[in-house]
């Protein structure tokens, strides 16, 4: 590990530059799809490796701030290019219009997200000084980089540390505590703490070690949690999930909507498999975001349609798209959620609060129009966003908490006024990005919301990926990317609250401070000892 060390200490120039950037690319292998985690025993410390080589205790405060933003942002650029080239490949569901944006959105916003990566690694350059703490002081900033990166502006938390966890479900359990980004607080903590086998010091191998027990102790927290949780008991409801399967190009072609109209009838008609099929029980009936390619209210023949196929306490809920007349006369938009009962009746809708930008709004639109740039879904209107996260509730079974889309990466969204739910459900419409690593991440964050929130989460997807996770962030069931298939089941029960779910970011909050308490006195005593 030392011969290593040297590698990152000692490279200066475009080196340090480039062995930043392939760090971050490298990490990029500890999140969804691929789940190698122990790849961050390399990428971080590296990272604390190229700091060291860049600032000394010696240096002044203004000589460490190009060299430390300057890591951090190559870093960051690296980790997000690696992890989010596949964007691109929803600008080629127009290709014809859209195509020449691939770069941009490839390169454009990796960079911008490095920024907050880059402020990170100028903090820490700020404090750095010799110790094991410049350890705990990197991983603090770089949790807290994540929490901004999920804030600031309309927020982006995609790729957060605390996911080089979720795909494994017995490091995920962390997280009904303190949420994913205390989750990450974690990650980086364990991964950059290794560093410090390569000091050669007695502070620096203990830290390497503390590092190691608390890895171990993740997972004895998640496995003690896990093999005390009780058996899931079903609701008396049975779920019906359906995933069509249709490809983005062909969706909104007005010579397919009856098509496909008719594709999602024909899935929700046919015979209910396992145990449900014979149950006596209410059933809700799941369609993915914007399923029907028209507008419900003004369509009455499908309003009759869906009441045909649904018993006395049935329900279907769907992702649509309303219309509404307001602003003195103009239509807008919402990107909605139905709930339609047995007489085709819609009973209540949930409207979309997050909006996706450049995919159903503009940011600074009058601007970015001047030089052809224009949101991937157009409609003859523009796409509002809705008022607040609520609760919606089917003609039978719990209430349940709707997630469109983009909504599910957001922590501080699966939480409602109106109290407690009992399931989260998440419709979307990842055919946008293929057969790409985005639709494995984005239902790794769905789940992750399961283990926050200690509710299950029912995933409705056009395609990728559609599934049932339980309180614990088990997937009881799901289907693949790129295949038309069906879910039957019971909807899982949800379980007591944790700290999370009851104080949210206040109980990350707590875990933070207690972090820096525990920083600045793991400092304090450094410079005793140095006295």
């Amino acid at each position: 590990m030392l011969r290593l060390a040297q590698v990152f200490l000692l490279a200066h120039g475009w080196q340090r530059w480039l062995l930043a950037a392939f760090a971050g690319a490298i990490a990029a292998l500890a999140m969804p799809p691929f789940g190698l985690f122990p790849v961050l025993a390399l990428s971080m410390p590296a990272l604390v490796w190229l700091l060291d080589g860049a600032i000394s205790d010696e240096l002044g405060w203004s000589r460490r701030l190009r060299p430390g933003l300057a890591i951090g942002w190559w870093f960051g650029f690296g980790f997000h290019l690696a992890g989010l080239w596949w964007i691109g490949r929803a600008f080629l569901v127009e290709a014809d219009v859209f195509a020449w944006m691939i770069p941009f959105a490839v390169v454009l916003l990796p960079a911008g997200l490095a920024l907050f990566t880059g402020l990170a690694t100028l903090v820490a350059a700020l404090a750095w000084r010799d110790g094991p703490d410049r350890l705990l002081l990197l991983a603090l900033v770089l949790t807290l980089a994540d929490w901004l990166r999920g804030h600031v502006l309309t927020g982006f938390p995609w790729n957060l540390w605390g996911y080089a966890f979720g795909d494994y479900t017995v490091l995920m359990q962390p997280a009904a505590l303190v949420g994913v980004y205390g989750l990450g607080l974690l990650v980086a903590t364990i991964f950059c703490g290794l560093a410090g086998f390569a000091d050669g010091t007695r502070g620096g191998r203990r830290m390497g070690v503390v590092s190691l027990a608390l890895l171990a102790a993740v997972a004895g927290y998640g496995a003690a949690r896990l093999s005390l949780a009780p058996v899931s008991q079903g609701e008396e409801i049975a779920i019906r999930v359906v995933q069509p399967s249709i490809p983005q190009e062909e969706k909104w072609q007005p010579e397919n909507r009856a098509r496909v109209f008719q594709t999602y009838l024909e899935a929700s008609r046919a015979p209910w498999q396992g145990e449900e099929a014979d149950a006596d029980l209410p059933r809700l009936v799941i369609w993915p975001e914007s399923a029907p390619p028209f507008l419900l209210t003004e369509a009455p023949e499908a309003l009759a349609a869906i009441a045909d196929l649904l018993r006395g306490e049935d329900t279907l809920v769907t992702g649509a798209i309303r219309a509404s007349v307001e602003d003195a006369g103009k239509r807008v938009f919402y990107n909605s959620v139905f709930v339609i009962d047995g007489e085709g009746t819609i009973r209540d809708a949930y409207d979309k609060v997050r909006l996706v930008p450049f995919g159903e709004y503009l940011p600074f639109g009058d601007l970015l129009e001047t030089v052809g740039l224009t949101k991937l879904v157009e409609l003859p209107g523009t796409f509002r966003a809705g008022f607040r996260q609520r609760t919606l509730e089917p003609v039978a079974g719990p209430a349940f908490l709707p997630l469109i889309c983009y909504e599910a990466i957001f922590p501080q969204a699966a939480t409602s006024r109106d109290g407690r739910p009992g399931f989260l459900l998440n419709v979307t419409n990842d055919a946008w990005f293929g057969d790409t690593p985005g639709p494995r991440q984005h239902f790794v964050q769905a789940r992750m919301r399961a283990v926050e929130q200690r509710l299950p989460v029912v995933r409705a997807a056009n395609t990728g990926i559609s599934g049932v996770v339980d309180a614990y962030g088990r997937v009881l069931d799901m289907r693949p990317l790129m295949e038309a298939a069906t879910i039957d089941t019971r909807l899982p029960s949800a379980i007591s609250a944790g700290s999370f779910a009851l104080y949210g970011e206040t109980a990350l909050s707590i875990f933070l401070i207690v972090f820096l308490g525990t920083l600045l006195i793991t400092r304090y005593l450094g410079y005793a000892r140095n006295d």
